[in-house]
């Protein structure tokens, strides 16, 4: 679960069907809901003093899926990251939901595993004043390689094999983040 877990987030919602099969395919390995608040370490964004605060949460669940021994998992999260530029104290905000799922794993036949994930969702950003400046939605697909360690059916010694993660297909939503630099955008809406 730490591998997935890395890159998701957390969490992720209990999707409408079940899987027909015994009645223990049907129940989930591990699920759970996360809420987080947290605020950042002071640091410095090309030369602007800044600081992110956040409140996220979400929904996760491991389930199997027909004959396959590696379980599936699926995410859910909303949350708002605000990042403070500590010279003006004006904040440019991100108000985001993400959803993803295992579309395929592939046993690789060595001891890993490589997992292909769909996600969709979407960024809606807000400059000092509250005004919506950018928006990023739209769906990829990016896949990553996990050691199983041994045990199939257990995502809790999962690890992430190192430098794996790769973008299967890139956005396909219409992203005003496109060529934009994160602390640019930070000057500019919050003077």
């Amino acid at each position: 679960m730490k591998g997935r877990c890395a890159f998701l987030i957390a969490g992720l919602a209990v999707a409408g069907s079940v899987v027909a099969g015994s009645p223990a395919s049907a129940r989930p390995i591990d699920k759970g809901h996360f809420h987080d608040v947290f605020t950042s370490d002071v640091y410095d964004c090309d030369g602007i003093p800044a600081q992110d605060s956040g409140d996220v949460s979400g929904n996760f669940v491991f389930n199997q899926r027909g004959s396959s021994p590696f379980p599936y998992y699926r995410e859910s999260i909303h949350g708002t990251v605000v990042t403070t530029n500590l010279e003006t104290g004006g904040t440019f905000t991100n108000v985001f939901t993400s959803n993803s799922r295992d579309h395929s794993i592939v046993d690789n036949g060595d001891g890993t595993i490589t997992i292909t994930v769909f996600a969709s969702g979407g960024s809606r950003f807000y400059d000092a004043t509250g005004k919506f400046v950018l928006r990023d939605p739209g769906q990829t697909r990016f896949a990553f390689d996990i050691d199983y360690n041994g045990t199939p059916g257990d995502p809790s010694d999962d690890v992430e094999v190192p430098d794996s993660f790769r973008i299967v297909r890139p956005s396909t939503g219409h992203s005003d983040l496109s060529g934009r630099d994160f602390c640019a955008d930070l000057a500019e809406f919050t003077s």
